[in-house]
């Protein structure tokens, strides 16, 4: 029984991404490390999480939802790190994965780093370009999906091995360390496929309806709420329009993180500057089928 890592996750009804996170962790970690919160105590995510650990939640809808969430979330992390060196935490959408360059697994990685830090993976945004991608995601994400962006937003303090707190989000922790592993990245999967992005906004739109009340009085992201959704469609034909940046040298942006590490005011918390980069790579052949 390995002790390394476990990775933790809290959804609801993204059973897309949840089939996705399972078989990646899983395969990684041994379904029996993971950890899947399921708030609505929904069957289909029961089913799907089979041999996992569950964790059953009620589903009532509440202002303070991400609050809440990233509260127990917390608290979960801080409890199963008593029992593993490592504990990753995150949205069901984003996928901790190692470069397949060095030639090593996650665990392998993972069971060779010291215990008593923060990991932050550099951010990529996975990109469906809709005129040139035409085949669905079947049983791996990378191959059919091979644009990305770097997203500093994602770029998440998510492997946890030490006593912190991750502010809401899972964007910052009290650690007043920034490491950045040059072989890991944290891929978020939000844009990686134009049917699944628009269902998941509906089923999300439709939360925010439910509850009432706009952006500045509720503790839910903006990006649930449809007066911020936009237009599906148009979204997704713009990523042509992002430059295409030959190669794949991710330095620069993981020395910006660096250069730009600072305490975020009074909170405790430490942040870097997280800038909108308007340009998109193309993932080397050797990530097809990583996930």
């Amino acid at each position: 029984m390995q002790t390394t890592a476990a990775a933790v996750t809290m959804v609801r009804d993204d059973l897309f991404f949840l089939d996705i996170w399972l078989r990646h962790y899983g395969a990684e970690f041994g379904r029996e490390n993971l950890y899947v919160i399921n708030h609505g105590r929904g069957e289909a995510v029961a089913e799907l999480a089979k041999g996992c650990n569950i964790i059953g939640l009620p589903g009532d809808p509440h202002r303070n939802f991400d609050m809440k969430r990233w509260r127990l979330l917390n608290n979960v992390v801080g409890g199963l790190k008593s029992y593993y060196k490592h504990v990753i935490v995150g949205d069901v959408d984003e996928i901790l994965a190692m470069d397949p360059e060095k030639g090593r697994t996650l665990l392998e990685f993972l069971e060779v780093r010291r215990a008593g830090r923060v990991l932050t993976p550099l951010g990529l945004e996975v990109l469906h370009r809709i005129d040139l991608e035409p085949d669905p995601i079947k049983d791996r994400v990378l191959g059919p999906r091979r644009h990305v962006r770097v997203a500093p937003h994602y770029s998440k303090p998510c492997v946890i091995s030490t006593g912190t707190k991750i502010a809401r989000g899972g964007h910052f922790a009290q650690f007043p360390e920034l490491i950045t592993p040059e072989s890991l990245y944290l891929f978020h999967l939000k844009f990686c496929d134009f049917g699944e992005y628009s269902a998941a906004m509906n089923r999300r739109n439709a939360v925010t309806a439910e509850i009432g009340g706009g952006i500045d009085d509720t503790a839910i992201g903006r990006h649930w709420f449809a007066s911020e959704r936009g237009e599906d469609r148009a979204m997704f034909d713009g990523f042509a329009d992002m430059k295409m940046v030959e190669g794949f040298d991710m330095r620069r942006y993981r020395q910006h993180m660096h250069d730009t590490f600072k305490l975020r005011g009074e909170t405790g918390f430490y942040e870097f500057d997280r800038p909108d980069y308007d340009a998109q790579y193309l993932l080397p052949d050797r990530f097809s089928g990583l996930f």
